[in-house]
Parts: structure tokens; C-alpha cells; sequence
């Protein structure tokens, strides 16, 4: 399998029109790097794995918020780590139109010992659903400090919508 799987494109719909208004184009969804899949559903929820801030297969910075990694470059990952879940719901579903509403979202941020803008860092996902989804983007949230992340990554992201 190769490391990345094909881009496609948003597909139809308003959220596929706000994503393309935004400019934000569909990434490929990464492969998994362990035994997992990227999403998964469960009746009417879909639940993303972790995703990591990948663009053209790589991470554009490494590193610990706060430290080697500034507080507003990551509020612009976790907005990429963002993009790169939905693309693992629009992959798992073939398209964004049945999702009905963002549920909750998990934000990992791997944190310099004295950092404690974690929501902050989280917002940059928290607006991009608002800006995608309108109302039914607002969701439940956890905005977690971790030591280390996969890859090193400043962030990671985890998902969970309801569809119809």
C-alpha cells in the first residue's frame, strides 16, 4: 500500500462547497502507521483516528508547543490535522453530505513542561468545524497536553461526527 491514498476532491454538498470556498482542498488520507484504520463507523457515528498534521506526506514542523514549535503555528496544524480527519470521514463515506453534526473533537498537543495554551491550540480545529459545518460544527471538546506525540508531531486530532 502506498503511504498516501488518492486525492479526490470534496465531493458535493455545503460543506464541500465551504471547504472550497475556504480554498482547502482534500488531502490524500494518510496510512495508517500501525494497526488501525483511519476511521471507523459505528452506526450513526463516525470516530477518526488520530491524525496527525501531515501535507504532501510529510510534517511541516516537529517539536513541542512552546518550546521548538510557537503557539500560533500550531493553532495552523491542528487546523491541518483537522482537514486531514475529515478527509478520513469523506474517504470512509465517499463524500461530507451525510454527516450531520461534529459530536466531539480531541485535541493532543504536545506540550513544552511550562505550556498551558492547549484550548487555544485546539480553537484552530474548533473554528475550521464552524467554518465547515456552521452550527452543527459546534461540538463537545478536549484539549490535552501530551508529552510526545507520533512522529514527533506538535498535534494530533481525533474526530467523532454523526451521520445520517
Amino acid at each position: 500500500m502506498s503511504a498516501e491514498r488518492t486525492h479526490l476532491g470534496w465531493g458535493e454538498g455545503e460543506a464541500a462547497a465551504r471547504l472550497a470556498a475556504l480554498g482547502i482542498e482534500r488531502p490524500p488520507v494518510a496510512a495508517p502507521l500501525a494497526s488501525y484504520v483511519p476511521a471507523l463507523r459505528d452506526g450513526d457515528l463516525v470516530l477518526t483516528s488520530g491524525q496527525l498534521p501531515f501535507v504532501g506526506g510529510a510534517l511541516p514542523a516537529t517539536g513541542k508547543v512552546g518550546a521548538e514549535v510557537d503557539p500560533e503555528d500550531a493553532v495552523a496544524l491542528a487546523r491541518t490535522a483537522a482537514v486531514n480527519a475529515l478527509a478520513a470521514v469523506h474517504e470512509l463515506l465517499g463524500g461530507l453530505e451525510a454527516v450531520e453534526r461534529v459530536v466531539k473533537v480531541v485535541g493532543f498537543v504536545a506540550s513544552a513542561p511550562e505550556f498551558t495554551g492547549q484550548p487555544a491550540v485546539v480553537d484552530g480545529v474548533s473554528a475550521l468545524l464552524g467554518e465547515v459545518f456552521g452550527e452543527a460544527g459546534r461540538h463537545a471538546r478536549s484539549a490535552v497536553g501530551v508529552a510526545v506525540l507520533p512522529k514527533d508531531s506538535p498535534v494530533e486530532v481525533e474526530l467523532t461526527v454523526r451521520v445520517r
